[in-house]
């Protein structure tokens, strides 16, 4: 029998490690704002009700926390209301499974056994990435590949029902096949595989932009890396023409529902309100977070919340810059708010002081160890073709968060690119990094940066620390589990 190759071994390892958290937890509920509301919208695609939430039972269920607004509505308690608040896949992909399974009790347990599915496909994603970026590192694509099968967060995240699940495999699919498509200076090179990778990249790049719309940014960037970078002008109009046709009939079917052009989701002004609230420090907070949440008009709750945000900026816009580094401060925290969340809230019952900090080091360690040594692989880098769409994808996916929301879960998505960065400083001989700083200007002004942004990240994790002191206080005391944090 012939021997699998490492990316179906190292597929199998990370399902395995996967399916037995699932497996774990085979009888768990579901317990966010998000995960309801994505529920809500499978639940009524799978019955035929289209894209639609909070039919009577739902709203009933939810009035009990929430007063809703059901003003300028025409409301029906059967079928609920018809919403643009999310974008689509993520609760399409939940209706299929339902449609299936039924939508019972089982219907969790389904969805996250087919999560876990997808979720382990990141490991030989990063694997075949990394192969690509750095083709003369194979050590590295193998470490990289194990760091994503193993990394704790993500081996438990298929029990959650969020649009990670979906967003991630996604994103890195996406990136692989751009990767695929050559540089117009190759000679020859085949014209139907340089059309296959076109249209499959601008497939993924589509469907990652309905899950998550925030990755609009780096799709724009994609296309023009694709025709000034590699040359390749026909393979960006194909990759434009993909996307605009798999996106454009959502976005004219919210067009249509809310009488004025929306885009695939219509969160922006929600968001905004929440990042730029006076009570606020730029991520998500709790209080403000159901201000708006009332309003079941999607159109209304976006403008007023736009309004609001612009009102909040113009009465003190010097909270303006703070906001942005307390942002990019979150994006790159330590990833302890749902466990913090969880137990708190006595989802996971008491746990002894020790043994907390045991699972909270297990939880929070590697992401300490990845992400600086991430920081000294990128300043190894060159700038050269697949090395640029690295760049491009940084800092098209981390400016939106810093100007409007951010929490530590939204780095997960570079998770994967982080691993296959770290692998290299990892591989890499201490004469690489002195040669790199010894061969150009360039070289020295990368190297310098990798060692500030590990300071810089030390610098935020100490300060996160200090913050979070009485709490985390609280969470270790005798009666932990009952401190009811917010999320």
């Amino acid at each position: 029998m012939k021997k699998l190759s490492f990316g179906w071994r190292i597929y199998f390892v990370a399902l395995i490690l996967r399916l037995i958290a699932v497996l774990l937890t085979h009888s768990l509920g579901i317990g966010l704002d998000d995960m309801f509301q994505y529920d809500m919208l499978a639940r009524s695609l799978a019955d035929g009700n289209g894209f639609r939430w909070y039919a009577g039972e739902d709203l009933e269920r939810m009035e009990k926390y929430v007063e809703f607004d059901l003003s300028n509505l025409d409301y029906d308690p059967v079928r609920g209301v018809q919403t643009s608040f999310r974008a689509p896949l993520y609760p399409a992909f939940l209706a299929v499974i339902y449609f299936l399974t039924g939508a019972g009790a089982v219907r969790f347990f389904a969805a996250r056994l087919v999560q876990a599915g997808l979720s382990a496909l990141l490991a030989p994603l990063a694997y075949h990435v990394s192969c690509r970026l750095f083709p003369n590192n194979k050590s590295a694509s193998v470490i990289s590949a194990r760091i994503v099968a193993f990394y704790p967060l993500l081996i438990i995240y298929p029990i959650g029902l969020a649009t990670e699940n979906l967003f991630f495999p996604l994103v890195l699919t996406s990136f692989y096949f751009l990767l695929k498509i050559p540089k117009g200076q190759i000679p020859n090179p085949d014209s139907r595989l340089v059309t296959r990778y076109a249209l499959l990249s601008g497939l993924f790049l589509a469907l990652t932009i309905l899950t998550r719309s925030v990755i609009l940014p780096f799709a724009g960037l994609a296309v023009l890396w694709t025709w000034f970078i590699l040359k390749q002008k026909r393979s960006a109009i194909l990759m434009a023409l993909t996307m605009l046709i798999l996106v454009s009939p959502w976005v004219i079917r919210n067009s249509i529902l809310h009488h004025k052009l929306t885009g695939v989701e219509s969160s922006m002004g929600y968001n905004l309100y929440v990042g730029y609230h006076p009570d606020g420090d730029g991520s998500f907070l709790f209080g403000p977070s159901l201000d708006l949440i009332t309003v079941l008009d999607d159109a209304q709750r976006n403008q007023l919340g736009t309004q609001r945000a612009i009102e909040f900026i113009r009465d003190n816009p010097r909270r303006i810059l703070p906001l942005v580094l307390n942002r990019l401060g979150f994006l790159f925290g330590l990833e302890k708010r749902a466990l913090m969340y969880l137990y708190s809230n006595n989802l996971l019952g008491y746990i002894p002081p020790v043994l907390f900090l045991a699972i909270a080091s297990i939880l929070l360690l590697p992401f300490v160890i990845i992400a600086p040594s991430a920081a000294l692989g990128l300043a190894l880098t060159r700038p050269q073709s697949g090395t640029i769409l690295l760049y491009l994808l940084l800092f098209a996916y981390i400016l939106p968060h810093v100007l409007i929301l951010s929490e530590d879960r939204f780095h997960l998505a570079l998770l994967p690119f982080l691993a296959i960065l770290a692998a290299q400083a990892w591989t890499r001989s201490r004469n690489v990094f002195a040669g790199r700083w010894r061969d150009s200007l360039a070289g020295k002004v990368f190297i310098s940066l990798g060692i500030l942004a590990v300071f810089l990240l030390f610098i935020n994790w100490g300060f996160e620390l200090s913050r979070d002191a009485d709490k985390i206080a609280a969470l270790l005391g005798p009666n932990g589990n009952q401190t009811h944090f917010p999320y």
